[in-house]
């Protein structure tokens, strides 16, 4: 039963379904909890009283950790601001538990974690982390697997945290079938583009004179490759204003690492088949075997260096330099995200979910009079190299993270916290506020369907059956904090033109065997830690079956696109 807020008289409902303990709702928690579903959390997919049973149950559990003071650390995101500013106060006053939810960067959150990995030291109760860290987790044994904490204390799992509603616990699932972490925003890199401008007569009809095929979502990479070109050099400027086919960043930062680990090659097609990751060589290009990485250099059965990666590579350094407007190559992630809203950007290869809120504020070039937008998201076009069965992209999981290093007390609490801001009376606001789904129900509501229109296509993506080929990091990665770093490190060195993109990408597959290698000796990891294969000849591998893939004789196949309306139907 879906809730929109009608006035719930208390008095009116069976007591023991209302407030399953009449006892527990006779203080202030009960006040508080009523004042919140009141006034806050107004839209739910559960009832009213639904909603209260549900905070009865918090109030309860919370007994033996009421005045107890917990810290908690996530990323910087409206989802998280919203969880910080107004979760945080909501669960402390229906619970008793005070909650400091602090917000800090991406790379400082990473930083506390691995300190408090190394050092023991409980630096936080809890954190929001990256599922990218998965293979991390399950390999060092130093984070409390979300199944052992249910297993153990029963009483403290809620009865409405229903995780086959949770769209996204395949990703924070380790190969042992244990759940580590439990997600609490998620999206996706996709495709982005002005519907509007292809919409238009004399664009669709120059576009067909010139490439022979219709103006549209591209299918694969030759038909994104056009639509840049065309923009670019035949198109030039719409409505007074210069036009650019494409938009990148390419700055020597961290950030240049996300845009190939989230997940460049798997677009193009450089791993093998394989969902939510490939088997047994990832998007990363590492190989594993019997769960334990092999290597990632193609002379150890690897793709990180192979003729895919370094196709995907070769485009991005040309597309950025051809096609992007001339200031990109000295743009980060954060610098360059906001660039497409200005109103001069034709459409981008890989553009994350998480700014859609920022692409639909009234008053913006790409956004109409009535609020909706004039551009839409759709799923990423694929390279020569990629196959069916094979994941498409990169979605973003944030999830609660819980170290063994933390007082039990203090993880328990904090544990309940986590329930709460992914339980079903926050969830529905929670998504709408920050557009980052978690929960199957959610995105099915009437509400998100009536949000639909102002979106662009998030709810569409999620409702429909591509969302399946988007996922983050997997778990052939045994050290992401230590491999990803490398990445931004060999990248820049092909965006700045110091080395080429088969440089570039030897130097960086051998910097992760050597990382890899050195976990090896040190057999610091408890469980599927590396074991790297001998190099050997690169054509032996190239010649056997899925990833590392020989070169393909033509990288460039017939530009394909799809009419983006006709796709939508065609999720129905």
């Amino acid at each position: 039963m879906y809730n929109n807020k009608k006035k719930f008289v208390l008095a009116a409902l069976p007591l023991a379904v209302a407030l399953g303990s009449a006892s527990a709702w006779a203080d202030q928690y009960s006040d508080a909890a009523q004042k919140w579903v009141d006034n806050e959390f107004t839209v739910s997919t559960l009832s009213e009283a639904e909603q209260l049973k549900e905070m009865a149950w918090f109030t309860e559990a919370a007994k033996r950790f009421r005045g107890m003071e917990i810290n908690v650390a996530s990323e910087t995101l409206t989802t998280h601001k919203y969880e910080s500013q107004v979760l945080a106060k909501a669960f402390s006053e229906i619970t008793g538990i005070k909650i400091n939810h602090d917000l800090i960067q991406e790379g400082d959150v990473v930083e506390k974690l691995q300190t408090q990995m190394q050092s023991g030291r409980n630096i936080y109760d809890a954190y929001v982390n990256d599922s990218d860290l998965i293979g991390t987790h399950f390999r060092y044994g130093k984070v409390v697997p979300i199944s052992d904490i249910m297993e153990q204390h029963k009483d403290l799992k809620s009865p409405t945290l229903d995780l086959d509603d949770f769209i996204g616990l395949k990703f924070t699932s380790g190969p042992d079938g244990k759940l580590y972490q439990l997600p609490t925003q998620q999206f996706a890199n996709l495709y982005w583009f002005r519907y509007d401008w292809y919409q238009r007569p004399e664009l669709k009809k120059q576009f067909k004179e010139i490439y022979g095929y219709e103006l549209g979502v591209p299918v694969n990479w030759s038909a994104y490759e056009d639509i840049a070109e065309f923009f670019t050099k035949h198109v030039g400027e719409i409505d007074g204003q210069k036009v650019y086919g494409h938009m990148d960043y390419g700055k020597k930062d961290p950030s240049l690492g996300w845009r190939f680990t989230d997940a460049w090659f798997s677009m193009a097609g450089a791993g093998d088949k394989g969902l939510p990751n490939g088997l047994p060589v990832d998007e990363w290009g590492i190989r594993v075997e019997d769960c334990h990485p092999v290597g990632s250099s193609v002379s150890r059965g690897g793709a990180t260096n192979g003729p895919a990666a370094v196709y995907a590579t070769t485009k991005y350094v040309d597309w950025l330099r051809q096609y992007a407007p001339p200031e990109a190559q000295g743009m980060t992630f954060s610098e360059a995200g906001p660039v497409p809203a200005q109103g001069n950007v034709a459409q981008q290869i890989f553009w994350y979910t998480a700014f859609t809120a920022d692409m639909t504020q009234k008053g913006l070039p790409v956004v109409n009079e009535d609020g909706t937008p004039k551009w839409r998201m759709a799923p990423s076009p694929r390279g020569p190299y990629w196959e069916e069965g094979m994941k498409l992209g990169y979605q973003d999981v944030g999830a609660w993270t819980f170290m063994n290093s933390t007082p039990e007390d203090r993880r328990l609490a904090a544990w309940l916290y986590a329930q709460f801001t992914t339980s079903k009376t926050v969830s529905l606001k929670k998504t709408l506020v920050g557009l980052t789904p978690i929960r199957e129900s959610d995105i099915n509501s009437p509400e998100m369907q009536e949000a639909a229109p102002f979106l662009g296509g998030l709810v569409e993506f999620y409702k429909g059956p591509a969302r399946e080929q988007w996922s983050p990091t997997g778990t052939n990665v045994p050290d992401y904090p230590k491999l990803a770093q490398l990445w931004w490190q060999y990248i820049s060195q092909a965006a700045s033109g110091e080395a080429t993109p088969q440089e570039a990408l030897n130097g960086l597959a051998e910097a992760q065997d050597k990382v890899m290698q050195r976990l090896e000796r040190a057999g610091v990891q408890e469980n599927c830690g590396p074991k790297l294969n001998e190099p050997r000849d690169e054509a032996y591998w190239l010649n056997q079956p899925g990833a590392p893939k020989a070169k393909l004789s033509n990288e460039k196949p017939q530009g394909k696109t799809v009419d983006y309306d006709a796709l939508l139907r065609s999720w129905e």
